[in-house]
C-alpha cells in the first residue's frame, strides 16, 4: 500500500485527529500538535509514504509518536489511536462539523453539555433557545448558527461540479459497453446540480444510479438527438424552441418531431441535424436558458464563445508563501505543461510581509530564466472592513498585477460592503475583483453586495472582475457575467490554485463565461503576454 498512500492522505488522517481531539475536549496542546503535523506533511516537496521513522522526526513539528502514527498511515491507511477515538464520537457528531460556524471546540460543548448528536437536534435545540442559556453562547451566536443551519439543509442535497464529475465517473461501472452523454444542467454548465441527467443508446427502461442522484434514460440511435435536446434544454428554452416548431408545424417531443398534421414522427441522430431542420444555427448548450438565443439562432447570429484553446494564462495562484502547497517552479512547469504564456502569483497580503514579497519578486525572476511560461509577480490583497488595503501603494505599485479581494467583515450590511470594494476600484493598482460574491457552493451563501453597482462603476474604472473557476467557488455567476459583459466590463478567469492539480479547473471558469455569452475578446486570459502587460499598465 505504501506506494498509494499521498501527502494529502496522511495529512488529512492527521487533522482528523486534530479535530476529533478537540471535538472530544482532550488537551488543546495536543491536538494543535497533530494540526501542525498535518500543515507540515501537506507542504512537504517529497512523499513521505518513502521515509522511515528516523527521518519523519527530522521534519519539524514531527515528534516520534506522530511518526509511528504517520508509518501506520502509509502501511493500512490509518493508525489505532484515530480509530479508538473516531470509536468514541458518533459519526452524526463529526458530521456537524460541515456546518459554517460550528467549530470543534463549539461542537464539544453542544454534544456533552446540550446531548446534540444530529442536525435535527441542533436545529431543535435553537428552536428552543436552549443555546443562549450555555456558557461562550448568546442570543446573537445562536441566530447565526440557525441561519447556517437553513443555509445547510438548503445546500445539502446539491451537488457541486467536482462532486457531479466524481459521481459521473462511477456511472462508467453501471453501463459497460453503453454509449452515454451526460445532459440536463450539468451539460448546460450549471454551477450546482440537482441531479446528474443521462441519455443513453438502447432499449433498457429507464433506471436510477447511486440514491436517485443520477437518472438514466435510454433511447434508440435514431432518436438519439431529441432525446438529448430535451434532456438538456432548461424548460424556459424548451418551451421557447416549442414554440418555434409550432410555427413550423411540428410539436417537439424526446422521441422527435412530430407533424402536427398527419402524426408522423420526423427522428434525428444528432442535435445539430435537429437546428438545421429548423433552420436554425446550432445552439451550444450553455446558452439553452431562454436569454434570447433562439431569436439569435435563427438569423444566425450567436457569438463565438470563448474556448479554453484561446486562454494565454491563468491570473490567479497560491505557493507555500501563503497558503498553497506548491514552489514557485511548480507554478512554471505546469504552465509550460498547459502552453501558457504567464500564470499569475497572487499569495494573499494577510500572509506575505512586504519583505517576503520582494523576495518573492527575486525568486519570480530567476524562475522565469528556466521557463517558457512567464511568472507574473502579483497578491491578492485584502479590501479590509474599514476599506483599506492590504498593502501600500507604494507596495502595488511595484507589482506586476493586483487582486483585491473581501476576506473579512462579510456580515456587514449591503451598502458598506458595496462601497468597500467601489473603493478598491478606485485605486489605480488594482487590476481586478477577485472572487465578487465570496460565495463557497454548499458552504457559504454570497456577502450582501450591489453587483449591478459593482459593474458599473468596472466599466468606469476599467477594472476587471474575477470568474473564480474553483468548483468549490464559480464565482461570478453567469448571469452577472453577462450583465458585465453587455457593459464592456472585462472578465478575468482564475483558478484560485493552491496545489498543481487544481489548475486544470480552469475548465469550470471557461464554462461559466460561456454560460455568460463571453467571446475571446471578452476575457483578459486571451491577450498574448505583450498586450496583457500594456493592458496592466
Amino acid at each position: 500500500m505504501e506506494g498509494e498512500v499521498t501527502n494529502r492522505d496522511v495529512a488529512e488522517r492527521l487533522a482528523l485527529m486534530d479535530r476529533l481531539l478537540e471535538v472530544a475536549g482532550e488537551d488543546r496542546h495536543r491536538a494543535a500538535a497533530y494540526a501542525r503535523a498535518a500543515r507540515q506533511i501537506e507542504r512537504l516537496p517529497l512523499t513521505v509514504a518513502g521515509l522511515d521513522e528516523e527521518a519523519l522526526t527530522r521534519i519539524p513539528g514531527i515528534g516520534v509518536r506522530i511518526a509511528g502514527q504517520i508509518r501506520e498511515i502509509v502501511e493500512r491507511g490509518s493508525f489505532q489511536e484515530l480509530d479508538e477515538l473516531q470509536a468514541t464520537v458518533p459519526g452524526s457528531v463529526v458530521e456537524l462539523l460541515d456546518i459554517p460556524g460550528v467549530g470543534p471546540r463549539t461542537l464539544h460543548v453542544l454534544w456533552k453539555e446540550l446531548g446534540i448528536l444530529t442536525i435535527d437536534d441542533l436545529e431543535a435545540a435553537v428552536r428552543g433557545r436552549r443555546l443562549r442559556g450555555t456558557r461562550g453562547f448568546g442570543a446573537k451566536r445562536e441566530e447565526a448558527i440557525g441561519k447556517a443551519i437553513r443555509r445547510y439543509r438548503e445546500r445539502e442535497d446539491v451537488m457541486s461540479r467536482s462532486e457531479a464529475d466524481a459521481l459521473l465517473k462511477r456511472v462508467a461501472a453501471h453501463l459497460p459497453g453503453v454509449e452515454w452523454v451526460v445532459a440536463g444542467g450539468y451539460r448546460r454548465g450549471a454551477a450546482t446540480i440537482d441531479e446528474v441527467e443521462v441519455v443513453a443508446i438502447g432499449s433498457g427502461e429507464d433506471i436510477s444510479l447511486h440514491g436517485d442522484r443520477v437518472k438514466v434514460r435510454f433511447t434508440g440511435t435514431e432518436r438519439f438527438g431529441t432525446a438529448l435536446l430535451c434532456a438538456t434544454g432548461s424548460a424556459g428554452f424548451l418551451a421557447r424552441l416549442g414554440e418555434e416548431a409550432g410555427a413550423q408545424g411540428y410539436r417537439l417531443e424526446p422521441g422527435g418531431l412530430v407533424d402536427l398534421r398527419s402524426g408522423r414522427i420526423q427522428t434525428f441522430e444528432s442535435e445539430e441535424d435537429i437546428f438545421e431542420f429548423l433552420g436554425m444555427e446550432a445552439i451550444p448548450p450553455e446558452l439553452r436558458e431562454d436569454r434570447g438565443e433562439v431569436e439569435l439562432a435563427f438569423r444566425h447570429a450567436l457569438p463565438e464563445l470563448v474556448e479554453i484553446s484561446d486562454l494565454r494564462g491563468d491570473f490567479h495562484s497560491h505557493t507555500t508563501a501563503s497558503d498553497g502547497h506548491q514552489s514557485l517552479e511548480d507554478v512554471a512547469a505546469v504552465g509550460d505543461a498547459m502552453g501558457y504564456e504567464y500564470i499569475a502569483i497572487t499569495d494573499h497580503s494577510s500572509r506575505v510581509s512586504v519583505e517576503a514579497l520582494a523576495r518573492q519578486r527575486a525568486g519570480i525572476e530567476r524562475v522565469n530564466r528556466r521557463h517558457t511560461c512567464q511568472l507574473l509577480a502579483g497578491s491578492e490583497v485584502d479590501i479590509r472592513s474599514d476599506g483599506s488595503l492590504g498593502y501600500p501603494d507604494r507596495v502595488l505599485a511595484d507589482l506586476d498585477l493586483v487582486i483585491a479581494s473581501v476576506h473579512s467583515g462579510l456580515d456587514q450590511d449591503e451598502d458598506i460592503l458595496t462601497r468597500r470594494v467601489l473603493g478598491a476600484m478606485e485605486n489605480e493598482h488594482v487590476d481586478i475583483i477577485g472572487h465578487p460574491t465570496g460565495r463557497l457552493i454548499g458552504r457559504r451563501p454570497p456577502y450582501a453586495i450591489d453587483l449591478d453597482r459593482v459593474i458599473e462603476h468596472a466599466a468606469v474604472t476599467g477594472t476587471a472582475l474575477e470568474i473564480n473557476a474553483s468548483p468549490h467557488r464559480l464565482d461570478l455567476e453567469d448571469i452577472y457575467i453577462w450583465r458585465a459583459k453587455k457593459r464592456g466590463v472585462k472578465l478575468a478567469a482564475g483558478t484560485d490554485a493552491h496545489r498543481v492539480a487544481e489548475f486544470s479547473n480552469i475548465r469550470y471558469g471557461i464554462m461559466m463565461a460561456r454560460r455568460g455569452w463571453c467571446t475571446p475578446d471578452d476575457l483578459v486570459n486571451t491577450l498574448t503576454l505583450s498586450e496583457l502587460l500594456e493592458w496592466l499598465s
